[in-house]
């Protein structure tokens, strides 16, 4: 994402999510437990512009995704989305459904990693919010659920079609997809849905820990590093080999490969400055 603004000012309060910033770690938190954390219109398009913000403002540098209250999220709010998509045409339905894809695609092009902390329900799109993360921290009581068949819609909802089989292989994507019976976190864990399984009522700290640990890492290191994991998936190897050749040369001019450097002669721990 670009980090060059046009007349635009910074959004000073978000009506559909409640943010948090803490020394380059940002903490997004769904908060509408009454609903599970269900999303709105404006939570989707909230999600998306808070992203793009963060990406272009720069100091962040990892992110937590969280749910208040007894879930992470339940998907699209059935009442306020599903009930006003009857009533839409063509062309409103084609805009709402590329705009919840442009939310997966800020999760996955942003320049810094974003750890999901999930707990309770993670379903529908709430699922693939979660699988957009670059990582997925889970205590015992999270269950995903893919659930978009179940309301009469493709499974390949949101990029889930793309993403899933890429995190879990497309055996078990398939059944996600096609089934949307929903998966508790033993089984997650097992079949790599879960990046790590914490102790119950811990997926938050632990998440917000796992992106502290990794905002005072070296954050060019990591941003280049994501941003190939994402461009990489479709290449063909000489392709990635290429990319990841002109990668390395353009890091091996970083202050933060220098400070590795004059760290390891000094004999003394790194000083990353993300540059």
């Amino acid at each position: 994402m670009s980090p060059f603004t046009g007349s635009a000012t910074g959004t000073k309060e978000w009506r559909h999510l409640r943010l948090t910033l803490d020394s380059g770690v940002a903490t997004v938190t769904l908060a509408r437990p009454e609903k599970l954390n269900a999303l709105t219109f404006g939570a989707y398009a909230d999600l998306r512009d808070l992203l793009a913000e963060l990406a272009r403002e720069g100091s962040v540098r990892a992110m937590v995704l969280g749910g208040e209250g007894r879930g992470f999220c339940s998907g699209g709010d059935v009442d306020d989305i599903i009930g006003a998509t009857l009533a839409m045409d063509t062309r409103q339905l084609l805009d709402f459904n590329r705009m919840t894809g442009q939310v997966v695609r800020a999760l996955r092009e942003c320049p810094f990693p974003v750890v999901a902390a999930v707990h309770g329900a993670a379903a529908g799109a709430g699922a693939v919010l979660a699988l957009a993360a670059d990582f997925r921290v889970a205590d015992p009581s999270a269950r995903f659920s893919f659930l978009f068949t179940k309301v009469g819609l493709s499974g390949g909802d949101m990029g889930a079609a793309y993403l899933l089989p890429r995190v879990v292989g497309l055996g078990h994507a398939t059944r996600l997809l096609m089934l949307g019976e929903p998966v508790r976190a033993a089984e997650a864990e097992r079949i790599g849905l879960i990046s790590k399984l914490v102790d119950e009522g811990r997926a938050a700290a632990e998440a917000a820990a796992l992106a502290r640990r990794l905002a005072d890492g070296p954050a060019l290191a990591l941003a280049q590093t994501k941003a190939l994991l994402t461009a990489e998936l479709d290449m063909p190897l000489g392709a990635s080999i290429e990319m990841d050749a002109a990668t390395q040369a353009l890091l091996m001019n970083s202050a933060d490969y220098a400070e590795f450097h004059a760290a390891f002669t000094a004999r003394r721990p790194p000083g990353w400055q993300g540059r």
